[in-house]
């Protein structure tokens, strides 16, 4: 299921040209965080997705959502892209999210404040931040011009997507990989920061790649021997 989320949208308008947009690809669940009042503009700029509007639910927190949906994939949306050496805005395009994410789970697409997009708090809630090249003179879209595009890119993927026979790999599965690769990451004696941007980048791949069931659990079993491997050489130098 996807879930399009709005945070602090503070224009009644663009709650509604949200939704129309979102019923253009076929998108029906609209979650609002901490939202500004709905009025009667928010119905008007919908058009004939006054339902998505009327439908639509509201959290008090970003983190309270993601929890309570049981969500798989949380995407940001950002308009500022990190560069190589700020981790946790490395962002892939909309045409590569699209490959990549998977269908089968639940997922939230993510979009910040008209203003200020989404907090730096709220960017580390996220699996995978999308980003959308645009020209440097005026480089932030509109969201609702941001949304149409990410929506885009996926909706002509539908057809292709899940692929018969191929199990997805279960949110469960992919936090286990994790769970190793921390024991590892750990074991290595890497600096606390080091530690934590190793982590965050073997999490983000996880979560780009289309990884299938039988792929996580032979990349497990292979984890599970390396960190047992680095075991047994630290009781060994001990001796």
């Amino acid at each position: 299921m996807i879930y399009v989320v709005f945070v602090e949208p503070e224009s009644p308008g663009n709650i509604g040209f949200l939704a129309r947009t979102m019923k253009n690809f076929g998108l029906t669940n609209l979650v609002l965080i901490n939202p500004c009042e709905l009025k009667n503009e928010s119905y008007f700029q919908a058009m004939h997705a006054r339902d998505v509007v009327s439908n639509s639910v509201t959290y008090d927190s970003l983190e309270n959502f993601l929890m309570d949906a049981k969500i798989d994939s949380a995407v940001g949306t950002t308009g500022t892209a990190g560069g190589s050496y700020n981790v946790a805005r490395i962002a892939v395009s909309p045409e590569q999210l699209a490959d990549s994410i998977n269908y089968q789970g639940n997922v939230a697409l993510i979009f910040g404040r008209e203003g200020n997009g989404l907090s730096n708090q709220e960017i580390k809630l996220c699996d995978v931040i999308v980003s959308i090249p645009t020209h440097d003179y005026y480089p932030i879209l509109n969201i609702t011009h941001a949304a149409a595009i990410i929506f885009y890119e996926m909706f002509k993927r539908e057809k292709s997507y899940p692929v018969d026979g191929l199990e997805a790999a279960t949110k469960a599965e992919k936090e286990s990989l994790m769970i190793y690769m921390d024991d590892i990451i750990q074991k290595l004696g890497y600096p606390t920061h080091k530690s934590k941007n190793a982590s965050l980048v073997f999490k983000r791949i996880i979560e780009r790649a289309f990884i299938s069931g039988r792929e996580a659990h032979t990349l497990k079993g292979t984890l599970r021997r390396i960190n047992a491997r680095i075991k047994e050489k630290g009781n060994e130098g001990e001796k």
